[in-house]
């Protein structure tokens, strides 16, 4: 069973391209879920940071430009989040490769949540915002 079961009810920000990159990102961190239940998160931990490093530079980029395309007030808080997000990413990829400690669980719970809490917010608001200004 994945962590995060995509629901185009909760999650869909109505924009389908935003949607698809979002499911990409969903399904990075169902594949941290996965290898954890079979007991290889350790192994798979540095790969998903790795694909979530990557991968968010193209998503990112992607939001950004539309934000600025169409003036999107909220554009400096929602690049905070963004920033936030990768600078975290990089703190668990330093804990990691120092082998301080294991985190597995951690980053699972972190990157689950500010998923749910940025696409559910941040997101939202900002398919709201393009709906009515495109």
């Amino acid at each position: 069973m994945s962590l995060i079961e995509w629901d185009n009810s909760k999650y869909s920000v109505g924009f389908v391209d935003i949607d698809n990159q979002h499911k990409v990102l969903v399904n990075i961190l169902n594949k941290l879920h996965d290898a954890m239940r079979e007991g290889k998160g350790k192994e798979q931990i540095e790969k998903t940071l790795n694909d979530l490093i990557e991968y968010t530079k193209t998503h990112f980029a992607f939001e950004e430009n539309l934000m600025n395309l169409h003036n999107y007030p909220e554009i400096n808080a929602h690049k905070k989040d963004h920033s936030d997000l990768i600078q975290s990413i990089r703190d668990f990829q330093q804990k990691v490769n120092s082998n301080s400690i294991t985190l597995t669980l951690e980053v699972k719970n972190f990157l689950r949540d500010w998923l749910l809490i940025h696409i559910g917010k941040r997101d939202k608001d900002l398919g709201i915002f393009l709906k009515s200004n495109i």
